[in-house]
């Protein structure tokens, strides 16, 4: 598959097994409702992959650990990679490791901060089959109390949606960056419902569950709503031709930041950002200034 196709796929519709878009649309002609109940499986599912090359430089420089964080009574593998006092925090995004950001790491690295990530449950190294974003929040509270204070937090998809939440309730930086945020996570389920070929109204149900089983609407995790809170300096970068967040979630997000600037792009999709010279001196720049 050519760089260019695989760019205008949504990396759920570029990791899922065929087999699971077949149950899917199969499950969905028969009954909504069961689609609904093998999405919402599928959506607390990340997928695995193996280490890329880029990220191997961390992952064999960096001292790891497992911990147990107690909230939510799972465990992370958190990254230590610099020896600076002054910290960076990494926030990887769905399916994502704490070396994903590795090409960002290393020049902050470089400019004189010290790095730690971490895959949250579920993720990369650590153990378990399923996840969800009060894990990802849980875990950063857990970090901050354990390793912090951090300087800044950098943010990747979910992993934005996920650290921003956490400013909301408590967590104390000096600066943050969001990269390919969403906004909305009633957007994120029906996004998800049709990159894996299921219809709306199984997203209506599925997003009904997730407020059930958590007791309260889970659009208050949404980037937007968290953004209104956050009143420290702050960067939005998104790409134009991200296809598994559209960019209007950036507009939404920085609009509801106090003190935002926002940082678009073209042509780099959802991933490739995170590699991009311009995007990671943006990134360093603000950061140290």
């Amino acid at each position: 598959m050519s760089q260019s196709i695989e760019k205008k796929k949504p990396v759920q519709v570029l990791l899922a097994p065929k087999y699971i878009m077949v149950t899917g649309k199969v499950l969905t002609a028969i009954s909504p409702f069961i689609a609904s109940r093998f999405a919402a499986r599928l959506f607390f599912t990340p997928f695995k992959y193996k280490t890329p090359s880029r990220e191997k430089e961390m992952d064999q420089n960096s001292i790891q650990e497992k911990i147990t964080v107690p909230a939510i009574n799972r465990e992370i593998v958190v990254y230590h990679y610099g020896e600076s006092q002054k910290k960076i925090l990494l926030i990887h995004g769905w399916s994502g490791t704490g070396t994903q950001m590795a090409i960002i790491a290393k020049e902050l690295v470089r400019k004189g901060f010290s790095i730690l990530s971490f895959d949250a449950p579920g993720h990369g190294k650590a153990p378990g089959k399923i996840s969800m974003m009060p894990f990802f929040i849980e875990s950063i509270h857990h970090l901050e109390k354990t390793y912090g204070p951090f300087h800044a937090a950098i943010g990747h998809s979910l992993g934005g949606m996920s650290i921003l939440k956490a400013i909301k309730d408590g967590l104390k930086v000096n600066k943050l960056v969001v990269i390919g945020t969403a906004n909305s996570v009633t957007h994120i389920t029906k996004d998800f419902a049709q990159n894996m070929q299921l219809n709306e109204k199984v997203a209506i149900k599925m997003k009904s569950y997730f407020d059930t089983k958590f007791g309260e609407d889970m659009d208050n995790y949404s980037g937007a709503i968290s953004a209104e809170e956050v009143k420290i300096p702050s960067l939005v970068i998104h790409d134009e031709d991200d296809v598994d967040v559209h960019v209007s979630s950036a507009y939404e997000i920085s609009k509801n930041l106090e003190n935002s600037q926002l940082y678009i792009t073209k042509g780099l999709g959802h991933r490739k950002i995170l590699g991009d010279p311009e995007v990671i001196n943006k990134i360093t720049t603000f950061i140290a200034v």
